[in-house]
């Protein structure tokens, strides 16, 4: 009988193990369908976001070069147990990877879709060498709107995309990206529910929201410029997705 019992517990024991195992493939997997690197000088001071199981979470901005001079503003993420989140750091160079991710915050009556980076590392840098790869990001994710495809004054063509990348436990981040010329038109005929992959970096851009009649205000979007995009197969319904979306 004891020796039958111990048998029963042998069998259990592996099967959760064995489910463990898949959960933490599954989440590896998943993890390699959103991947970020960036290298730049922190500019501001850390504001406190939430808390999750007494881990807190903070902002901070950190502004990464372009090979054109210009610069782009990118909000992270940081668990206050990868960082002193007291100390000021402003000027101190850092290189971060993590991933791009976004929530929905409840503003003037409707949903606005925030987005920064979550770092899984930050590291302080001396210096940021003139031939680094300060910013680079992939995504794996579906089409979840119809692409918007335009040109602009001077002819060049842009077309709109919105991805939805799966994130562990059934969640999606919704990334805005945009790309441009012979990609553009690419893009342009994706449908609603197509697996693709992109390559890009991440930008900011500044644009004035009419609050009132008389109000304006600066804001800041982020979005991922495409340099590169492919169509992949897609093995995997789009259901939890748009669930999710709406």
């Amino acid at each position: 009988m004891e020796e039958k019992s111990n048998i029963v517990v042998s069998v259990l024991q592996e099967k959760i193990l064995s489910v463990r195992r898949e959960n933490l493939i599954m989440t590896e997997k998943v993890m390699e369908n959103n991947q970020v690197s960036v290298m730049g000088t922190i500019v501001s001071d850390f504001e406190f976001s939430h808390q999750i199981f007494g881990e807190g979470f903070y902002m901070v901005d950190i502004m990464v070069e372009r090979l054109s001079e210009s610069s782009d503003l990118i909000p992270l993420m940081v668990s206050e147990r990868l960082i002193d989140v007291t100390a000021d750091y402003k000027g101190y160079k850092v290189e971060v990877t993590g991933q791009f991710r976004s929530y929905n915050r409840h503003e003037e009556h409707k949903n606005k879709l925030v987005l920064s980076v979550f770092a899984r590392e930050i590291t302080f840098v001396p210096e940021i060498e003139e031939s680094a790869k300060t910013n680079q990001i992939y995504l794996d994710g579906y089409i979840c709107k119809e692409p918007i495809y335009r040109k602009t004054p001077l002819g060049r063509e842009i077309a709109d995309l919105l991805l939805a990348v799966n994130r562990p436990y059934g969640k999606s981040d919704y990334i805005p990206c945009i790309c441009w010329g012979r990609n553009a038109r690419f893009a342009s005929r994706f449908q609603v529910g197509m697996r693709c992959a992109v390559w890009g970096r991440i930008q900011s851009r500044e644009y004035v929201k009419k609050l009132s009649e008389e109000e304006m205000e600066k804001r800041i979007a982020f979005e991922v410029s495409v340099s590169k995009l492919e169509m992949l197969d897609a093995t995997e319904t789009m259901e939890n997705v748009m669930e999710n979306w709406e």
